[in-house]
């Protein structure tokens, strides 16, 4: 039996993007021992999902910590092929720590390179394929999410999910608390129930939504990666900024509107699938009507993502 290790570390909206070229690698090798190399925060997601036997967690050792990096080399041998989804300088230093096995990535002299010039100016769905492809994957299935439409979690269907996170570092990806404080209230005015998703760092903004729309249901920080799918897939729409939970919401065919500012380009990073984009230079300035004059549009399509989970 063939040892297959796939590499992807990154953000939740990256790791999301991932899913398909996951199946992608199944697929290809389907009696292999598929292993994945990611960080905490995804491993329990990735163990949950039907693609790979193990997940192995990677604690970005520092280069001084010579313990720490003789495990994580110890976890990068053996394999007979390695698909870098990461494509990252870091994972592309990994190539060598492996001791240059047979490897899909960037890293410099690897037997399979992603060799495409145009590379960073492609969507990072297509990237991938593109990598893939050139590595000798020959098969593309839809990725199966009924996994985590099966999770337990927060069971009202027909939820409205609004996501109001982004990266504590990028504070122009986000769409002003007050908007979305004032969005939950026109759906509430509409019979629809607003749940409020995102991380500890989002409980801020959560209160800033509730103060507006008492009725407007707080789950930020109360759910793992896990439980956050099993919400998302029983949500009959979601509204949110460029961020993991968007993506998440878009790839389990969740009707989605996404917002942008002139922070991140939708032409590389939207989410894919029945998704309205929503674009302002500054979110600051994106109206709530004009968020609200989208949701009938995508919400007239309802529940019909879980039939297909």
């Amino acid at each position: 039996m063939s040892r297959i290790l796939v590499i992807k570390l990154g953000a939740l909206g990256d790791f999301v993007l991932a899913f398909g070229p996951f199946a992608a690698i199944r697929a290809q090798h389907p009696g292999a021992d598929l292993t994945l190399l990611t960080t905490a925060p995804f491993a329990e997601m990735a163990r949950a999902a039907p693609w790979f036997d193990r997940v192995v967690t990677d604690m970005r050792p520092r280069p001084w910590n010579l313990a720490a990096l003789w495990r994580l080399r110890r976890s990068l041998r053996g394999f007979d092929l390695v698909y870098d989804l990461q494509t990252s300088g870091r994972s592309g230093w990994y190539f060598r720590l492996a001791g240059r096995p047979d490897w899909s990535g960037i890293a410099p002299g690897c037997s399979r390179p992603h060799a495409n010039p145009g590379r960073n100016q492609m969507h990072t769905l297509e990237r991938q394929r593109d990598q893939l492809e050139m590595a000798g994957v020959a098969q593309f299935p839809s990725p199966d999410f009924g996994w985590l439409a099966s999770t337990p979690g927060f069971d009202q269907l027909g939820c409205v999910a609004l996501i109001p996170g982004a990266a504590p570092h990028r504070p122009r990806k986000r769409w002003p608390a007050e908007r979305f404080g004032a969005l939950a209230q026109v759906l509430v005015e509409r019979g629809q129930t607003p749940v409020i998703l995102g991380s500890g760092a989002d409980t801020l903004h959560a209160a800033i939504i509730r103060a507006a729309c008492p009725q407007a249901i707080d789950l930020t920080g109360r759910t793992s990666l896990l439980e956050l799918g099993g919400v998302l897939a029983r949500a009959s729409l979601a509204v949110g900024n460029d961020t993991g939970p968007t993506h998440l919401a878009a790839a389990l065919g969740i009707p989605t509107i996404a917002l942008f500012s002139n922070d991140s380009d939708p032409a590389l990073t939207r989410p894919r699938g029945d998704v309205t984009v929503l674009a302002a230079a500054n979110l600051a300035d994106l109206p709530v009507e004009r968020v609200a004059a989208a949701l009938p549009q995508v919400h007239s399509q309802n529940l019909t993502h879980l039939e297909a989970l």
